[in-house]
């Protein structure tokens, strides 16, 4: 049940401490018992670092922060907001869709498959890894907080700044112990209404986050990134058609 290897090896050091600590047995009992009665465990078991896997340590340039994995068959895959080819992108990734073509002229994809951004720098990590399908939070308050909030620790401790995107009350109360650029700090806190629909409308929309970002990392010497999502590769269509 150990999985620190199914992290990129930036990180496995790092957080070794993590994997041994108390809070994480309970946890991996905590999703054995779930397992063992039957329960359906969202994303898969071998997914559930999947955005530390795919965004090694050094490369954080943004970080965006999520609260639980979709709880939908098929959807969740390990990057908060992203889903699987094939499935119909979740009314908040349309209104961060909608606020990409606003800020920056993008066409909105006709995918929801985020791991462009991932591989780019961008570490789409949600506070809770796991959910249990159609049980919305029902994997909150586990011992996986702790764990995201030792990942964000780490980040916050790197040398090059970093952008973080904080979109909703829980997002800024995870994040609030890094310090903000405007405070002296290094890093880039932005701040807006969560993308849901219930409220995109009072400020999520007209953030124009996108390109703040990428000024902020230009300004600081690193490299923008792409929001422009590519059409889904052959190999993705191949998933898909699964």
């Amino acid at each position: 049940m150990d999985q620190r290897f199914n992290l990129h090896e930036s990180w496995q050091a790092p957080l070794g401490k993590e994997f041994d600590s108390e809070y994480m047995a309970r946890l991996q009992a905590f999703l054995l018992s779930e397992k063992s009665a039957g329960k359906q465990i969202y994303p898969q078991e071998g997914e559930y670092f999947r955005a530390l896997n795919l965004t090694p340590l050094s490369d954080v340039r943004v970080v965006i922060l999520g609260q639980d994995p979709y709880h939908g068959p098929g959807q969740a895959h390990g990057l908060c907001f992203s889903v699987q080819p094939g499935v119909r992108p979740p009314p908040s990734l349309v209104n961060i869709y909608k606020e990409l073509e606003n800020d920056l002229g993008l066409s909105r994809p006709a995918h929801g498959f985020l791991e462009h951004w991932a591989q780019q720098g961008v570490l789409l990590l949600n506070s809770v890894l796991t959910v249990e399908m159609a049980q919305a939070a029902s994997h909150r308050g586990k011992g996986w907080e702790e764990f995201t909030d030792a990942v964000i620790r780490l980040i916050a401790a790197q040398e090059e700044p970093v952008a973080f995107l904080l979109w909703g009350s829980h997002a800024q109360k995870k994040a609030a112990f890094v310090e903000d650029v405007e405070q002296g700090g290094k890093h880039l806190l932005l701040k807006a209404p969560h993308p849901s629909p219930l409220s995109a409308h009072r400020g999520f929309f007209g953030c124009r986050h996108f390109s703040r970002v990428n000024k902020f990392l230009e300004s600081s010497g690193r490299e923008s990134i792409d929001w422009a999502l590519p059409p889904l590769s052959a190999e993705h269509l191949a998933l898909k058609a699964q």
